[in-house]
């Protein structure tokens, strides 16, 4: 199955660089995997990331994330089925991860199904900071996080595609046409 490992961040905003590199440390450690691309370096977003995602039946997304009480290091699993639109957009340039998601299957873009996108989205204390070093806290944590985290890409890797694999709603679309009296 074709599949995209994909870091996301930014390398000059200090911790907000760790999923860049995660990706780039197990992809090292995956080289030989056949059907596997590391982009270990997207720091692109809203709808410029479907470029990026096109063509994949499955996706692994590293990531930052800032919650409520987290603490750096932790990390969070869900596939994009987790994940909501926007309601209400300015311009195009405030569309979020799934908003992109949807109008890019609306379009008839070959993406991977909501089940197929797995997001492991790290902790981060500091993402405004311009810095190319992780915050003291990630970086004494980043070792064994990376390990962790190489675990759960491996078994995310091994396990079986996802049942649900949606056609483009244009597709879908037609083919009601066509079954409607």
């Amino acid at each position: 199955m074709k599949t995209l490992l994909l870091g996301m961040g930014n390398p000059i905003l200090s911790d907000d660089a760790v999923g860049l590199r995660l990706a780039a440390d197990i992809g090292r450690r995956l080289a030989a995997l056949p059907d596997l691309t590391v982009c270990a370096d997207c720091s692109v977003g809203g709808l410029d990331v479907l470029g990026v995602l096109e063509g994949y039946a499955r996706a692994i997304v590293l990531d930052s994330i800032q919650t409520r009480g987290g603490a750096p290091g932790a990390w969070h699993a869900f596939d994009a089925t987790a994940l909501r639109e926007t309601l209400h957009l300015t311009n195009v340039h405030d569309a979020n991860f799934a908003t992109a998601l949807e109008l890019g299957r609306r379009l008839g873009m070959d993406l991977p199904a909501p089940p197929a996108i797995h997001i492991l989205a790290v902790e981060v204390e500091d993402v405004a900071t311009f810095s190319e070093h992780l915050t003291p806290a990630l970086a004494a944590r980043y070792p064994a996080l990376a390990d962790e985290i190489f675990a759960e890409v491996r078994r995310l890797l091994a396990a079986s595609p996802p049942a649900f694999v949606a056609a483009p709603l244009a597709a879908r679309d037609r083919a009601m046409a066509v079954a409607a009296p």
